[in-house]
């Protein structure tokens, strides 16, 4: 928000340089983003009155004579300017001045005359019209005849002023205007704070015919409506205008130019409806009908819902409640008569309709911070005085106060001392607490350590004494805490728990096997559990939903890391990246009960992403394979079936009995339906593992078993059989370790599929190594112990050797 110092100053008494008060306004919690003086790109340009001119013969130039008072009397200046005169008083850069963008001036010679200076323009100045009259002409800028000969321009321009950006956090919409940055600052200097006014005079008239009433207090608790009439269309006075500019508002006619000032200055947003426009006179906010279509100011049709709140007259809408108008009731120069409006709209209903239509205003932006029912009625007291201290209208008898019921007394609450210490960690002598809070407009009564606190109306962030012990701390000072240890705290050398340090090591793992850590956002859209195909039951659907989420594809917090995993890849073959292996050990959120009521349970998951014309199923098994051998554990592969996963290439992992997760290969209609070009969606395979980590640690030993090698000697054989297609894999090795107690290690060689087996028929070649601790392995026992386990799988599976 920015804020102009010599408008501060209206409202305080500032006594303090323009950076110290940035230092102060820090120091109560707002950050000043940027301080700027305006006059910083110009020096050295002075008053300079025209005091001789004659034509320069053969060109198009004129020859001045000026008098810039001290700095100078009888400077030659040439210009080629059409507009100026004897006895003009213009802006003169003297030579060695500098104009915005760094422009500097120097002696020149003109066509054989030597010139010492330039007269200058507004536009040359940086300078609109809004600022200073004329100063849009095409030409040289013609300042006021009775300006003062010699004074320095940034003056007469009003540019001896300073500017500040300042950053306001969410908890305080009340000080995102003028007058909530003038209390602070009153505040933290000890100064009164000089209120704008707030009165105006009222005559007798009154319009009967008007009708002002609320259909949606649910949406807008508060809705005020004021009759102004004889309305006079001029442009709006220079001090008003350039308060305006340097904020980025333009002018635009006295009366729109008012409620733009009030929203500045007072935080709330105005709107003014040409009576004449108002069918039936009527004017009122409502849910909007399904499929109800609108056109707002900027010229754009909008469908609506009945999640979008619409101010209507008699037969339709007029307007977005607190975004913006619509373009069939905004004020012209015939207007004559108008329906002021001042309203609290809820803030969460502003932010979703903003950003479902895809429209921001500076009104929508005050109304998703909050705006207050006191700024309601002050603003619309701040309206009608500047409408009428300016002459712009008459401000007519009738008047409408529609209230969903909210009480306009001030809040009290009850804060114990002690309970305000014990948040700040220090003690705050009682005086100076009720000093601070007084200052910043609290009503403060104190009796044996208790302190009985009148909130004032527009700070509705306050409600506990946590809050009251940020009020103290801002005005006391941050840098009267005094650091310590926590009462239980220990001096230690740091370091990682056994924990941290064994999920620093798994991710080692995986990246030596290729893989890159990846780290998503917490939460993603519904849409992505619908583009996996998860079922409307699936657990995965029993999730927690934000309220306010800043985008929707941010709506839901995630119960997998799956579609988080499926984004990234997608990006990355979108940017044309032919492979890449990820991974992600991150916790996904599983609420014990919806509506949430306690914490959700949060599970650490490792999703693991494989994409790539060189990757296969395979690939991504010795991935989670060699993670298993690293932690002695044996990992046993099952078929499974996952939503999102080819039906014959997916499978469960278990350890010990326990499942842990699954591995495959999306679905080939799935990487059809993504957005990438259909180029490449022929030749894209993408496999994705998730694990739930808490259930893969358990499985862990906190020893480690030193094994050593053996001195006796082991045999491997090959077996290569033919089987049903739909026959596991992983059930065969298992098997095969039951058959043959001399089968050691069991490993898938290959799965083979040819019309020559027959129908419904796969190749599986396993290769098995047998060995023992008792005595080395003869080549007769390891062909007497593959006959075996190829009897016994024949059995067991119907498998046939393959020739």
């Amino acid at each position: 928000m920015k804020v102009l110092l010599s408008w501060l100053k209206e409202y305080v008494d500032i006594d303090v340089t323009p950076q110290e008060l940035e230092t102060r306004l820090f120091g109560a919690g707002f950050e000043v983003e940027e301080l700027k003086y305006l006059g910083e790109s110009i020096s050295k340009v002075v008053v300079g009155k025209i005091t001789a001119m004659e034509h320069y013969e053969g060109t198009h130039l004129q020859i001045c004579t000026l008098d810039c008072g001290e700095h100078g009397k009888d400077i030659i200046i040439l210009t080629g300017a059409d507009n100026v005169f004897v006895g003009a008083h213009v802006p003169v850069a003297m030579v060695g001045a500098v104009l915005p963008g760094g422009f500097k001036i120097k002696e020149r010679n003109m066509v054989g005359k030597m010139s010492y200076g330039m007269l200058c323009s507004g536009e040359e100045l940086d300078i609109p019209g809004t600022w200073y009259p004329g100063a849009d002409v095409h030409g040289i800028l013609i300042l006021d005849e009775n300006t003062e000969i010699g004074a320095d321009i940034v003056e007469v321009l009003g540019l001896d002023d300073y500017i500040y950006d300042i950053s306001i956090t969410a908890n305080r919409p009340d000080c995102q205007c003028i007058l909530g940055i003038a209390r602070e600052v009153a505040a933290f200097l000890g100064k009164p704070l000089k209120a704008p006014a707030l009165t105006h005079n009222e005559t007798d008239v009154t319009k009967e015919e008007i009708k002002v009433y609320d259909e949606a207090y649910d949406l807008c608790p508060r809705f005020l409506g004021h009759y102004i009439y004889d309305v006079k269309h001029f442009a709006s006075p220079l001090w008003m205008q350039r308060r305006l500019a340097s904020c980025g508002m333009k002018a635009i006619d006295a009366i729109v130019d008012i409620t733009n000032y009030v929203l500045l200055e007072i935080g709330q947003p105005m709107h003014a409806y040409d009576l004449a426009t108002l069918r039936q006179a009527t004017v009122f906010p409502r849910r909007a009908h399904d499929g109800e279509k609108i056109t707002t100011l900027d010229g754009k049709e909008r469908v609506l819902t009945p999640n979008n709140l619409v101010i209507c007259d008699a037969e339709g809408p007029i307007g977005l409640a607190g975004i913006m108008g619509g373009l069939d009731s905004e004020i012209t120069e015939k207007t004559e008569e108008i329906v002021l409006e001042a309203a609290k709209f809820m803030r969460d209903n502003i932010r979703k309709s903003c950003r479902a239509l895809g429209v921001h205003t500076d009104a929508a932006g005050r109304y998703e911070k909050g705006v207050d029912e006191f700024s309601v009625e002050t603003g619309m007291a701040r309206c009608l005085n500047l409408a009428d201290e300016l002459g712009v209208a008459k401000i007519g008898k009738t008047k409408f106060d529609c209230s969903g019921g909210a009480s306009t007394k001030e809040r009290e609450i009850d804060v114990a001392v002690a309970q305000v210490n014990e948040v700040l960690g220090i003690e705050v002598p009682t005086a100076d607490i009720i000093r601070i809070l007084e200052s910043l407009n609290f009503g403060v009564s104190e009796k044996d350590g208790m302190l009985h606190i009148i909130v004032p109306r527009y700070r509705e962030d306050v409600e506990h004494y946590q809050d009251i012990a940020e009020e103290v701390i801002r005005e006391y000072g941050y840098d009267k805490i005094v650091p310590r240890f926590l009462d239980s705290a220990k001096v230690t050398n740091g370091g990682l728990t056994q924990a941290q340090e064994r999920e620093l090591a798994v991710k080692k793992l995986l990246c030596s096997q290729g893989c890159y850590e990846i780290s998503t956002m917490a939460m993603y859209s519904p849409k992505d559990l619908d583009a996996l195909l998860i079922p409307e039951d699936a657990p995965e659907r029993n999730y927690i939903e934000i309220l306010n989420p800043i985008t929707e594809n941010l709506s839901i917090v995630r119960t997998l890391l799956a579609p988080s995993m499926m984004n990234v890849i997608c990006n990355n073959i979108k940017t044309d990246h032919d492979g890449a292996r990820f991974f992600e050990l991150a916790p996904v959120y599983l609420p014990k009960a919806l509506p949430v009521t306690e914490y959700a349970d949060e599970r650490k998951h490792l999703c693991l992403g494989v994409f790539g014309g060189n990757e296969d199923f395979y690939s991504v098994k010795k991935i989670i394979d060699t993670l298993a051998a690293t932690y002695d554990l044996e990992f046993v592969y099952a078929k499974d079936e996952v939503s999102y996963l080819h039906p014959g290439r997916t499978a469960s992992i278990t350890c010990n009995g326990v499942k842990l997760g699954y591995m495959g290969q999306l679905r080939y209609e799935l990487v059809n339906a993504l957005p990438i070009a259909e180029g490449k969606k022929a030749d894209t395979r993408i496999f994705i593992a998730e694990i739930d980590y808490v259930k893969l640690a358990e499985q862990f030993s906190d020893t480690i078993h030193f094994v050593p090698l053996s001195d006796k000697e082991s045999k491997s054989r090959d077996i290569s059989l033919i089987v049903g297609k739909n026959v596991a894999v992983g059930e065969m090795i298992a098997a095969v370790k039951e058959i043959s107690k001399l089968a050691s290690e069991v490993d898938l060689i290959d799965i083979y599929q040819n019309e020559k087996f027959g129908f419904g028929k796969k190749s599986v070649t396993l290769s098995i190594k047998f060995a023992t601790e008792d005595h080395s392995i003869t080549d007769e026992e390891a062909d007497q112990a593959k006959a075996k386990v190829a009897k016994k799988l024949g059995e067991q599976f119907e498998a046939v050797a393959r020739a």
